[in-house]
C-alpha cells in the first residue's frame, strides 16, 4: 500500500519544489499529526497544540518580509502615562532605532509598547498583540493590517518576540515585563537564542532598575546565578546610552554558529596574531582541544555547549578591538 504520507509530500513537493531539509521537516510534522488522530488525545489538548502551531506559524508569515532588518524589542508596562518621564524615553528610544534602520518589535499595546511604537512609526514597528479581556487591543501607532499579529497564548508571543530580535531593551515593568526579562536571560544563558545585547533602561533619577539588581544580588549571594551571570545585562539611564551598549555589541560581533564541539564567530575584524594569543590566555575554556583559529573574517574555537557567558566576555573582548 502506497505510503500516504509521502504521496502527500511528493505531491506538494511537485506543486512547490521542497527543499530536502524543509521535507524531512514537513514530514515530521505531517506524521506527528496522523500520530495524534490515531491516539484518544483530549480534545482540549489538539486545539491548543493547533492553535499554538498557527499562532507560531503566523507570527513567521508576519516576521518573513523584514527577515533581513535588524530589529530591537522593546519591552515594559502597560500602565506607563504618557506624561511619565519613562514613556517620553520609550518614545525617544524608538525614534532613535528608526533613524538608524533598526524596525522595533513591540507587545503592541498601552504605554511603553505604545511609546516605542510612536517613536518608530507604524513602517518600523512589528507588533505582537495578546489576547486579554482586560487590556485594549494594539495601540494607534501600529499598523494592525501589515504589521501585526495577536496572539492567545504568552509563550507563542514571547517566540515571536523574542526569536528575531538583535537586542532586547526593557524599561521598568510588572509581572509580564519581568517573565519577559527573565525568559530572555534564560535563553542567552543557556543558548537557546543567539547572543545579543540586553539593556534596562532607566531614568537619571529612577531606582527601580537599581533595587531590581539588589534581588539579583541575593540571587548571586545565596548560590543560584554566578557573579558572571550579570554580565548578561546593562543598565542604562539614556536613550543614548541604550543606542551606545547596543551598537558597541555588534561593533566587531556579526553572528555566531555552533557546530558539536566548535564555535565560529562571524566578525568584521579577524583578530591578528598578538590578540589571539591573548585570547587563548584569557579564555582557557575555548581551548580545550583545537584551540583558537582563524579562517578569514572566522574566529573558531573550542566550545561544548555550556559557558554561554564566558562566551559574552569573549564577544566583549572581541568588540574592543574596534575602536
Amino acid at each position: 500500500m502506497p505510503d500516504p504520507i509521502e504521496a502527500f509530500l511528493s505531491e506538494l513537493d511537485d506543486q512547490t519544489h521542497q527543499s530536502p531539509e524543509r521535507r524531512a521537516i514537513l514530514r515530521g510534522l505531517v506524521t506527528r499529526i496522523v500520530e495524534l488522530a490515531q491516539l484518544e488525545a483530549d480534545t482540549a489538548d489538539l486545539r491548543i497544540a493547533s492553535t499554538a502551531l498557527n499562532e507560531l506559524l503566523e507570527a513567521s508569515t508576519l516576521f518573513a518580509a523584514w527577515r533581513d532588518k535588524a530589529k530591537v524589542t522593546v519591552f515594559g508596562s502597560a500602565r506607563t502615562k504618557a506624561d511619565d518621564p519613562l514613556y517620553e524615553m520609550a518614545r525617544a528610544f524608538g525614534e532613535a532605532t528608526a533613524a538608524r534602520g533598526w524596525m522595533t518589535v513591540s507587545g503592541a499595546g498601552p504605554g511603553i509598547m505604545e511609546a516605542s511604537a510612536k517613536g518608530s512609526g507604524k513602517d518600523n514597528t512589528l507588533g505582537v498583540n495578546i489576547e486579554l479581556p482586560f487590556e485594549q487591543g494594539a495601540n494607534e501607532f501600529i499598523d494592525v493590517d501589515e504589521m501585526h499579529v495577536a496572539m492567545k497564548f504568552f509563550f507563542t508571543r514571547k517566540v515571536a518576540m523574542t526569536r528575531a530580535s538583535h537586542a532586547f531593551v526593557a524599561f521598568p515593568g510588572g509581572v509580564g515585563t519581568m517573565d519577559e526579562l527573565f525568559e530572555i536571560l534564560t535563553l542567552v544563558h543557556t543558548g537557546k537564542t543567539n547572543p545579543a545585547p540586553i539593556v534596562l533602561v532607566e531614568t537619571p533619577d529612577g531606582t527601580f532598575w537599581e533595587r531590581w539588581c539588589d534581588f539579583v544580588a541575593v540571587l548571586v549571594e545565596d548560590g543560584y546565578i554566578d557573579e558572571l551571570d550579570t554580565g548578561l545585562f546593562t543598565v542604562c539611564t539614556s536613550v543614548s546610552g541604550a543606542i551606545e551598549e547596543i551598537e558597541r555589541f555588534y561593533r566587531n560581533y556579526r553572528s555566531l554558529a555552533v557546530e558539536p564541539g566548535r564555535a565560529h564567530l562571524h566578525l568584521h575584524q579577524a583578530p591578528g596574531d598578538e590578540q589571539l594569543a591573548r585570547l587563548a590566555t584569557n579564555f582557557p575554556t575555548f581551548s580545550f582541544n583545537k584551540g583558537f583559529a582563524v579562517d578569514g573574517d572566522v574566529l573558531s574555537f573550542d566550545f561544548d555547549g555550556r559557558n554561554y557567558v564566558k562566551l559574552r566576555r569573549l564577544i566583549d573582548d572581541v568588540n574592543s578591538w574596534v575602536v
